[in-house]
């Protein structure tokens, strides 16, 4: 298991810290987690945006990751109260929101992680978030755990969104900032072109407006030389390849070696 076993993302967010990841959207079983483990994972990109993964199952999700002791970023599929606090209900600690596209809209969305004071998420007690925690323990202390735990994650990834980069990552609250290349270079109206000085521009001007308010870092990479490009940039944490991704490339190799070794017999 990783070193991190039970590592909470709100103390990964607090340091510079390369931390190591991996994309799910369509392959959840029970082991899960361990497997990730195992690979060393220090945390779990976990999409209910593009998987069709409801809330019934990110509960299970939650646990498999729990126990392994690899630290869950669930992305939701909007910026709706209804989304980001349900997640956080069932047991979600990182939460990850789409399309942010100015500091008003990174506001509201810790307002719906947060409880009073803090914020105006909806109190529900002695369920899936807190580990069904008996009423024994004052509900103030409960509270302000649940504020403790919870860590945003916001995706900039569109023109505005990079436009007011600087302002989304000044926001309270705001723990880490997230690229969306391909979001934003559609927005950009370069889609796919990552060298364009347009999207180039609008990157470094998000990873700059990060670094000036001392927050957190990531983007999911697609192979280990972008991961490490990233890295040199300052970006602390790497979400390393899609489940689908990986499973079609090595089975891709893997069948394409042995079909040579067949033509060379």
């Amino acid at each position: 298991m990783p070193d991190s076993v039970h590592t909470s993302l709100r103390a990964m967010v607090q340091t510079r810290q390369p931390k190591f990841g991996h994309y799910v959207g369509e392959f959840l079983t029970p082991g899960i987690g361990h497997m990730l483990a195992e690979a060393n994972c220090d945390f779990v990109f976990f999409d209910m945006e593009h998987s069709g993964f409801s809330h019934e199952t990110l509960k299970q999700a939650v646990r498999y990751f729990e126990a392994a002791g690899v630290a869950l970023i669930v992305r939701v599929p909007s910026k709706d109260y209804a989304a980001i606090a349900r997640a956080c209900d069932v047991g979600a600690e990182g939460v990850m929101v789409p399309m942010v596209a100015n500091a008003e809209e990174a506001a509201w969305f810790v307002d719906c992680m947060k409880y009073p004071p803090q914020g105006n998420r909806g109190v529900a007690l002695s369920i899936a978030h807190d580990n069904y925690t008996s009423g024994a323990v004052p509900v103030e202390q409960r509270l302000a755990g649940a504020n403790e735990r919870t860590t945003s994650f916001v995706l900039i990834e569109t023109r505005e969104g990079a436009e007011n980069a600087d302002a989304i990552a000044a926001t309270p609250g705001v723990d880490c900032i997230w690229i969306g290349h391909f979001d934003l270079s559609a927005s950009l109206g370069v889609a796919g072109e990552f060298d364009h000085p347009e999207y180039r521009a609008a990157h470094d001007r998000i990873v700059e407006a990060a670094k000036r308010h001392n927050k957190s870092l990531g983007r999911l990479v697609a192979n280990v030389e972008e991961g490490k490009a990233d890295l040199r940039q300052g970006f602390d944490f790497c979400c390393y390849g899609t489940d689908t991704m990986l499973y079609q490339r090595i089975l891709t190799q893997g069948l394409d070696t042995l079909r040579d070794i067949k033509d060379e017999a």
